[in-house]
């Protein structure tokens, strides 16, 4: 009678035969329930769903159907599971579909289902056991099994006493919560009350700070106009001050020409050396201005590129022949990489030659010793043109500052000593924009610095 089961040992084996048998399973169930660990409401729910089966087989059918009540624990599932079947042979017309519509004990048990087994049908139900500190190995079972045969079954009278006390335990219990429900109501009734006047208090105070937000952005609205009108200004100064600072600049480098041209009168050491310096000087301020005028048309919107088919290979050889001469120092090599052909792109080759050779001086500028590197390929519907170098390279948290109008990173020396106007690389930037791309930059300081070319194969004019 207790032999191992399809799930797991057998605890208890017992038969339903008539009504009062019906007390005797559930006291049962509930002490197997007790035995496997199971919390006290569990106990209940087990012992009421068996009462539940119990009734409807030898009370509510026609005719009442014999059925075994099976107790059996899975030893090796986790969590382990006390299963409970009930095997019966009911009346003639009682198919599955009857007793899983006439049992609803969904609620009860984790599990409950109805299956044929020959003539026979099989109410099984599962109820998951609380993880206790120990599993419950074969000899632990082996105990619970004994101590159930060895107890002695209750009356239906006691069964039913203890029933009343579980019923006016749970009244008890439905009482306290009712009054615990009463309590929460009125606070949460209070909470409302309270909300609606902070609702009330915050919807005041939410006219008022949309008046001032309108108030606000019509402020500001008008320091837009103001700051536009500025850069305009800016911009218009920058373009004439730039053209009108063109001609004496290069009348100075015409005229410091003549003098150091040989055929002129000569001139001593020192004179010679001073006026070396005032071509210098007026050669980077020719610079200075050429950028300002250059910058100041880009942001006055006076360049429209001119779209053409280019072919990249011939765009690097010129550059790989002009900037070349700038690499005058052995311990830096420019190495220009052409693309795979073709290597067509529809572009302004002018503003494309601006932006790389920039980059490339600005390359050249800042690499003591290595190479300046550049090479271009396709990826998806866009060009991808970097030049690297193995200079001094930029801390992170200013590789964005680099962009802006004028800066120089802070004490980061050219180790060629040449001179930066900071203007070249957000000139750099705004023409990769206007020709529909972008410029980006990564950098890490000693190791060298990464600029990113992105240009479309076939911009949007």
């Amino acid at each position: 009678m207790t032999g191992p089961s399809a799930t797991g040992p057998v605890l208890l084996r017992m038969t339903l035969r008539a009504e009062p048998d019906v007390f005797l399973v559930r006291q049962r169930g509930r002490e197997v329930a007790a035995a496997v660990g199971m919390e006290h409401q569990d106990q209940v729910r087990l012992a009421t769903a068996l009462s539940e089966i119990g009734r409807y087989l030898v009370v509510t059918l026609a005719v009442p159907a014999r059925a075994e009540v099976t107790f059996a624990v899975t030893v090796d599932a986790t969590p382990q599971v006390l299963v409970t079947e009930v095997t019966a042979v009911p009346p003639a017309g009682t198919t599955e579909q009857t007793l899983t519509e006439a049992l609803v004990l969904g609620r009860l048990v984790d599990t409950f289902s109805v299956a044929r087994d020959g003539a026979a049908l099989v109410l099984r139900m599962t109820r998951r056991i609380p993880a206790p500190t120990s599993p419950l190995t074969p000899d632990r079972l082996d105990v619970i099994r004994d101590n159930l045969n060895a107890s002695a079954a209750s009356t239906p009278l006691e069964e039913m006493a203890e029933q009343n006390e579980q019923l006016l335990a749970a009244l008890e219990q439905t009482r306290a919560q009712r009054d615990e429900l009463v309590r929460l109501n009125e606070e949460l009734a209070e909470t409302n009350r309270g909300v609606l006047a902070l609702y009330t208090q915050l919807s005041e105070e939410l006219d008022e700070t949309n008046r001032g937000v309108v108030a606000l952005h019509a402020e500001l609205e008008e320091r837009s106009v103001q700051l536009r009108a500025a850069s305009e200004a800016k911009s218009r100064f920058l373009a004439n001050v730039s053209h009108e600072l063109r001609a004496p600049v290069t009348a100075v480098i015409g005229l410091t020409r003549l003098l150091l041209d040989p055929a002129s009168d000569p001139l001593t050491a020192e004179q010679r050396e001073q006026a070396e310096l005032i071509r210098g000087s007026a050669a980077d301020l020719l610079s200075l201005v050429n950028e300002l005028l250059d910058l100041g048309k880009a942001e006055s919107g006076a360049i429209e590129p001119n779209w053409t088919d280019v072919e990249l290979r011939t765009v690097f050889g010129q550059l790989r022949g002009t900037v070349r001469a700038m690499a005058t120092r052995p311990e830096v090599e420019l190495v220009v990489v052409d693309p795979a052909p073709p290597a067509l792109i529809r572009t302004d080759e002018v503003l494309l030659t601006q932006v790389l050779r920039n980059l490339l001086h600005n390359g050249l500028k800042f690499t003591a010793r290595g190479e300046v590197r550049m090479t271009a390929e396709v990826d998806g519907d866009w060009w991808v043109v970097r030049v690297s170098d193995t200079g001094i390279g930029v801390p992170a948290e200013l590789q964005e500052r680099i962009f802006e109008e004028f800066y120089q990173v802070p004490g980061r020396p050219s180790p060629t000593g040449a001179r930066g106007t900071g203007l070249g690389l957000p000139y750099a930037r705004r023409l990769s924009r206007l020709l529909g791309g972008d410029l980006r930059m990564t950098s890490e300081p000693g190791a060298g610095s990464t600029f990113t070319v992105h240009l479309p194969l076939r911009p949007t004019p």
